[in-house]
């Protein structure tokens, strides 16, 4: 079985608090709040992601789980902290360099939220292995970051099943998650690929039972 991280990116605002709502009571594991700069991607959803991250303090108990997609992380990471996230993953792509990325990673660890590191679906698995001892979770994009609804793209699961055999081959402790275009019809090949937490929204949320949808997608 998956865990499962909502995404709200594709929510109806006029809707947004029943939608939460409906999602807090469905069984999903975790909030998943896309941040993006209009930058690093096309999209600009800062503003609604903290507005939608002040509702979740309020009325939800779930842990949120922060995708940054911005190019200047640090100050994306400061404004996200003040709600507590359990996770804020950050995009190896976004990072200038090394010692920049290590700089995140650190300070995100330093204020005791859990820390993922983020890859586009064109991104080798070996440029991020030297970081895995470090951080608690690889999120790997199934299709390119920056809007939802779209196709999972087939040749990330080949990524996600050796991203899975290198953790186990090297006994650490590091999740997988994937993010794009799953919904029931296609979960059970990231399952057997090594996936352990699944992000979905519009396969949720254009659903016309969430909690029957979750179901199917934890299997």
């Amino acid at each position: 079985m998956v865990e499962v991280s909502a995404s709200i990116l594709s929510m109806k605002n006029e809707n947004a608090i029943q939608t939460l709502y409906n999602l807090e009571t469905s069984g999903i594991d975790y909030f998943h709040i896309d941040v993006m700069d209009g930058k690093f991607v096309e999209a600009d959803t800062t503003s609604k992601m903290l507005e939608y991250c002040e509702y979740l303090n309020s009325i939800s108990n779930l842990p949120l789980d922060v995708h940054l997609m911005v190019e200047d992380a640090k100050s994306y990471i400061n404004s996200f902290l003040v709600f507590e996230p359990n996770i804020i993953t950050i995009h190896l792509e976004s990072a200038k360099n090394k010692q920049e990325l290590l700089e995140w990673i650190n300070y995100i660890k330093e204020n005791n939220v859990r820390v993922g590191i983020s890859i586009k679906p064109n991104t080798k698995i070996e440029e991020i292995t030297e970081y895995l001892p470090l951080i608690h979770l690889v999120l790997v994009m199934t299709v390119e970051p920056g809007k939802g609804g779209q196709e999972l793209l087939l040749p990330t699961i080949q990524k996600i099943k050796d991203l899975s055999d290198y953790i186990k081959q090297n006994n650490l402790e590091v999740d997988i998650e994937a993010d794009g275009g799953i919904k029931p019809e296609n979960v059970n090949m990231l399952k057997e690929a090594g996936t352990n937490i699944i992000v979905a929204g519009s396969s949720i949320t254009n659903s016309s039972n969430f909690k029957e949808t979750v179901a199917k997608l934890k299997g």
